[in-house]
């Protein structure tokens, strides 16, 4: 396969979450993903891991953690999802995403083993998209010699097929509700599946938790003699501050009166509890060998990047793209504008998709919005602007419905002042669509 025919061939799989109604039909276990890594030599441990699961925030940790190991002289794989303009986002070495032809050439070997696997009757069914990405990520690591590889989990934890690894580290970030569908719709059913990634005698970093979550998370680490990281009780931040909406603070060890000073460029006050998710899993790495100089720690905090979340694309007037898709999250940016924003009129562009909580989100952002403009990001998934304007406008003061995204981002940047802000949010496919359009039209402009 070319890497054209590679993409095909993994859509043809069909979405990579099933709708709601074909939840129970779908297969969700880890046979296929064991099965393959069987037949492809066990690839997942060539190379220790870090596993990061949780509700919000562990696609940021695991971009700070790879960053510190990088800086530390680690050649580094990092496995994250989903992606936002393209699928090789998805598999890193290095910082950099995997190339065309060695997408394609991974994706090859393993869909004519899976062919072989199918005609012996070891494989029941075809794996799915996402157990294949998965299993690419895991091949490709071990074919170009990485040192250490960041596994983010998908979805859940315990069924997903990240939890084939046996990671040196596993970090929990905050559990809240989301993919209720398939998890669970108590915060105890939720916080069972993501503690589900959890290792006999392997440590886990464990951020601040509802407790609820947090007492089930105990129990199954105390059950498996998993040494616990609790953040609360682990470290301290201390002289905290904002600086163009970044985080700023000195933490500190607590046990040790080890710190440091952390400066994430990423914005948002929440980036400064998953840049300590990731300092405190190096740490632990570095306690159980793993040579992790401690400039690389700072250095790689400060280093990091992860598109999408409160990335700001332009200024006067500003705009954001922000893959608030959960309440939790949207909490979160409604923070960011009281800290940030206070004062200055919003316009918010918001698309969804159907397993989403809009209401919910919708109470949180849209009453402090001047306008919203409800849009559909492109995919079978997307609820329309109509619908999401039946559902969610009576929280807005002024709303309006244009479903071509592209459009409404136009309508709303001829509407924003030089002082004003633009956000674009609900969906990461929506913030990964805009952003592509945003690249594009900047590149026309400067013609």
């Amino acid at each position: 396969m070319n890497y054209d025919a590679a993409v095909r061939y993994l859509l043809s799989l069909g979405r990579e979450l099933a709708a709601p109604t074909q939840a129970a039909a779908a297969k969700f276990d880890l046979e296929n993903i064991t099965v393959l890594s069987e037949r492809l030599g066990r690839p997942n441990r060539a190379y220790p891991s870090a596993h990061i699961a949780g509700t919000n925030g562990k696609g940021s940790t695991a971009a700070f953690l790879e960053s510190i190991l990088r800086h530390a002289g680690f050649r580094t794989g990092l496995n994250t999802s989903p992606h936002l303009e393209r699928i090789n986002e998805r598999i890193r070495v290095n910082g950099q995403e995997i190339n065309d032809r060695d997408f394609a050439k991974t994706l090859t070997r393993i869909q004519s083993l899976i062919e072989e696997l199918l005609a012996a009757g070891k494989l029941r069914v075809h794996p799915t998209y996402f157990e294949c990405v998965t299993a690419m990520a895991f091949e490709y690591f071990a074919r170009v010699h990485v040192d250490f590889g960041v596994f983010e989990v998908g979805l859940g934890g315990r069924l997903d097929a990240t939890n084939i690894l046996t990671p040196a580290i596993t970090v929990i970030t905050r559990v809240d509700f989301d993919h209720e569908n398939f998890l669970g719709h108590s915060l105890r059913e939720i916080a069972g599946a993501k503690a589900g990634i959890l290792k006999e005698g392997i440590p886990v970093v464990l951020a601040a938790q509802q407790p609820e979550a947090r007492e089930i998370i105990l129990t199954r680490a105390k059950e498996l003699g998993c040494p616990i990281i609790e953040m609360p009780l682990a470290y301290r931040a201390d002289e905290k501050a904002l600086e163009n909406g970044c985080a700023r603070a000195r933490i500190t060890e607590i046990v040790s009166r080890w710190s440091a000073k952390l400066a994430p460029q990423l914005a948002g006050r929440f980036q400064l509890q998953n840049a300590m998710n990731a300092v405190a899993a190096a740490r632990a790495l570095s306690e159980r060998g793993y040579r992790i100089p401690e400039g690389a720690i700072e250095q790689g905090i400060a280093a990091a990047g992860w598109p999408g979340r409160l990335e700001k694309l332009q200024s006067q007037p500003d705009i954001y793209v922000d893959g608030a898709h959960n309440p939790g999250a949207a909490r979160e940016l409604a923070a960011f504008w009281e800290e940030n924003f206070a004062g200055r009129k919003i316009f918010l562009l918001y698309g969804a998709l159907r397993d989403k909580a809009v209401d919910e989100i919708a109470g949180v952002l849209f009453p402090r919005a001047a306008e919203v403009v409800f849009t559909e990001p492109r995919t079978s998934r997307a609820i329309s602007g109509s619908q999401l304007s039946e559902i969610a406008a009576h929280h807005a003061g002024h709303s309006s419905v244009i479903a071509e995204a592209e459009q409404a981002l136009d309508y709303l940047l001829s509407k924003a002042a030089p002082h004003d802000a633009v956000f674009v949010t609900g969906s990461l496919y929506l913030v990964g669509q805009l952003r592509h359009y945003w690249k594009q039209r900047a590149q026309v402009a400067a013609r």
